[in-house]
C-alpha cells in the first residue's frame, strides 16, 4: 500500500465515529486509505510525525463570514484555515440572492478549504453591518428559491438575523418570509438571536426540529436562561424536539455566564462555532481552536468539544461525507496540539475566565493536501479596532 501522506503515531480522536487510540493515518489520492498501527513509513512520499499530537477530523465551522471584499464582515478563508484546522467553512448569510453568484465565483471556487453557505433571506446579504431586513423589498423569495435550486451543491440552508437592529421595526415579517423560503426549498433555517424585539418566545414559534438557533449562549435580553439561570421551558421543549443549538461566538454573542449556567445543568451546545468575521478575529473570539479551548475550560471533555466541532456540525447541514475519519472518505484532517499553561479567556463582555489549556493547530489537511501557511489580508478600514485588541490582548 502506497501513501501520498502518512500521519504517523498520532492520538486519533474521532468521537463521532467512536475512534480513539494511537494510530497511523494513511492518505492517497485525497482519500483516507488506512487507519492502523505500524503502517510502513517507507511506503509514503511524505511522513508527518505526529507523536504527542492529536489527530481529528477536519474542523467544520458552522457559523462563519468569509465573503471577503464584498461584505462588511468577511474574512479570507484559506489563510485562516491553514493555521486553525478548519477544513470546511459554512458562510451563513453573507450572500443573498443578488450577490451569491459572486460569492460562488470569487470565494467558493478558488478556495482550497471547502466553502458552503446558508443563503440570506435578504437579497442584499450582509453588504452592510446590519439592517438587511429593514426594507421588505429585499425579501424576494422567488429569486432566493431559484438561486437555491441552481446552487444545491453549495447552499445548505437559509439564514435570518432576527434582532432589533436587523429588523428595524418590521417585527417578525422577515422571519415569516424566511420560514416560508426554508419550507419551500426544504432546507434548515438558521436564526440569529441577540437583542429584542422581537422577543425570543415569538421567534421560536417559527423554528422547527432540524433548524439552527445560533448565538444560543448569548448574554443579551433574548438569552435562553431566566433570572435564576434555569433554561426557559419553551426553549428546552424545542431543543428536545431537535432544534440545533449553535454557539456562534462572534464579537457580541457569547456570554460565559450563560455558558456556565447551561453546562452546570449538563446542557451542552450541539455545535461549537466561531462566527468569525472582521471584528471577532481581533478578539475575544480569535479563531476556532481558541473557541474550542474555552469550552474545555468550562468543563466540557475534549471528546465532547471535538464532536461538536466535527461530526455534529456536519450532520446539522447534511454533509454526510465530512466530519469523520473513515477509510475511503475524504482526507480532511486537523492535527492539533494541547498546550498546557495558564491562560486568560474572555467572553464578548470582556469578562475574564482562566484556563489551563489552549489548543494549537499544527497542520490542516484538505483532500489529502497540507494547506500551506499564507499571509492574511489586512483588516478593512472600517473594522480595524486597536481598542478592541487592547481590551482582550493577543490570542492566548
Amino acid at each position: 500500500m502506497q501513501f501520498d501522506l502518512l500521519i504517523a503515531g498520532a492520538e486519533v480522536r474521532d468521537p463521532g465515529s467512536r475512534l480513539r487510540g494511537e494510530f497511523d493515518v494513511g492518505i492517497a489520492d485525497g482519500k483516507i486509505t488506512a487507519i492502523a498501527t505500524g503502517l510502513p513509513r517507507e511506503n509514503a512520499r511524505t511522513v508527518l510525525d505526529a507523536r504527542g499530537l492529536i489527530v481529528t477530523p477536519g474542523l467544520i465551522d458552522l457559523h462563519t463570514h468569509v465573503y471577503w471584499g464584498a461584505t462588511y464582515w468577511g474574512v479570507e478563508p484559506d489563510p485562516i484555515a491553514a493555521r486553525t484546522g478548519v477544513t470546511t467553512w459554512l458562510d451563513v448569510g453573507s450572500a443573498g440572492a443578488y450577490n451569491f453568484p459572486g460569492f460562488r465565483r470569487w470565494i467558493v471556487e478558488p478556495s482550497r478549504a471547502r466553502v458552503y453557505a446558508l443563503l440570506n433571506a435578504s437579497s442584499i446579504g450582509l453588504v452592510g453591518p446590519t439592517y438587511e431586513f429593514a426594507n421588505p423589498d429585499y425579501l424576494d423569495l422567488p429569486l432566493a428559491a431559484r438561486m437555491t435550486e441552481q446552487n444545491r451543491d453549495r447552499i445548505l440552508g437559509i439564514k435570518a438575523r432576527i434582532d432589533a437592529l436587523t429588523t428595524r421595526g418590521t417585527g417578525l415579517l422577515a422571519l415569516e418570509r424566511a420560514r416560508a423560503l426554508a419550507d419551500q426549498v426544504q432546507l434548515p433555517l438558521m436564526v440569529h438571536i441577540g437583542r429584542g424585539p422581537p422577543a425570543l418566545r415569538d421567534i421560536l414559534t417559527h423554528l422547527r426540529p432540524g433548524d439552527i438557533l445560533t448565538h444560543c449562549f448569548t448574554g443579551h435580553d433574548n438569552r435562553i436562561i431566566d433570572t435564576s439561570k434555569a433554561i426557559l421551558p419553551y426553549v428546552r421543549e424545542l431543543w428536545d424536539r431537535g432544534l440545533v443549538m449553535d454557539i456562534g461566538h462572534g464579537a457580541g454573542s457569547f456570554s460565559v455566564d450563560t455558558a456556565r449556567a447551561m453546562i452546570d445543568q449538563k446542557l451542552m451546545p450541539d455545535v461549537i462555532s466561531t462566527d468569525i468575521h472582521q471584528l471577532s478575529i481581533q478578539g475575544p473570539m480569535f479563531d476556532m481552536p481558541t473557541t474550542m479551548a474555552k469550552f474545555l475550560t468550562l468543563g466540557m471533555s475534549l471528546d465532547d468539544v471535538i464532536e461538536r466541532s466535527t461530526s455534529r456540525p456536519a450532520r446539522a447541514v447534511g454533509l454526510k461525507d465530512l466530519g469523520a475519519l473513515r477509510v475511503g472518505g475524504p482526507a480532511d484532517v486537523a492535527v492539533l496540539s494541547l498546550r498546557k499553561g495558564s491562560f486568560t479567556y474572555y467572553d464578548v463582555f470582556k469578562t475574564p475566565f482562566s484556563g489551563s489549556v489552549q489548543i494549537d493547530c499544527v497542520a490542516t489537511i484538505v483532500a489529502g493536501q497540507i494547506l500551506p501557511a499564507a499571509p492574511e489580508r489586512s483588516l478593512h478600514d472600517w473594522a480595524d479596532d486597536p481598542q478592541l485588541r487592547a481590551a482582550v490582548g493577543p490570542r492566548p
